[in-house]
């Protein structure tokens, strides 16, 4: 399992450069697929699966839906791909930038933090992730306010940063 979380955290690594390096948005949005879908990975494997099926639905639902809206409004013509040279060179930077600070941290932290949320208690009557949502949603009630007001702050930052100059839907492509 721990082989398994690891690979899983490589590719949660691999995807966010891939949303890091690549200005074009159609080829983000696939590496955000990836990072999301490979996150809810690692929450499973972490013993979190309620929680990590809240956070796929919610995120790929909601969120890649006005991440693709904004896409659209901001087509280009000649899209750079995977194989440029500029994108290349992100993506070697950031690889680059991974793994100094990998370097950086390497000490063997990570050897006694592989328990999954279940293993903590022996004879548990919930479980560890749902009781967490229902904490959350009972002490933290303002927090999950603030974090809808400053998602939909988000939303029209990011609809007016892709607007542009254009007058609306009826624009010159």
């Amino acid at each position: 399992m721990t082989y398994f979380v690891s690979l899983l955290l490589m590719a949660l690594i691999m995807g966010l450069i891939a949303v890091a390096s690549n200005p074009t948005p159609y080829f983000a949005a696939l590496g955000l697929m990836v990072a999301a879908g490979v996150g809810c990975g690692v929450l499973i494997g972490s013993g979190g699966p309620f929680l990590s099926l809240v956070l796929f639905l919610i995120y790929l639902g909601g969120m890649l839906v006005v991440f693709a809206y904004s896409a659209a409004l901001a087509a280009e013509p000649f899209p750079e791909a995977w194989g440029s040279r500029s994108v290349v060179g992100y993506v070697l930077v950031y690889l680059l930038g991974v793994v100094l600070m990998g370097g950086l941290f390497w000490g063997g932290w990570h050897e006694g933090s592989w328990a999954a949320i279940d293993e903590l208690k022996e004879f548990s009557v919930l479980r560890g992730d749902v009781g967490g949502v229902a904490m959350m949603y009972s002490f933290g009630g303002m927090m999950l306010v603030i974090c809808a007001w400053v998602l939909l702050l988000t939303l029209l930052v990011v609809l007016e940063l892709t607007r542009g100059l254009s007058r609306g839907t009826l624009r010159a492509v």
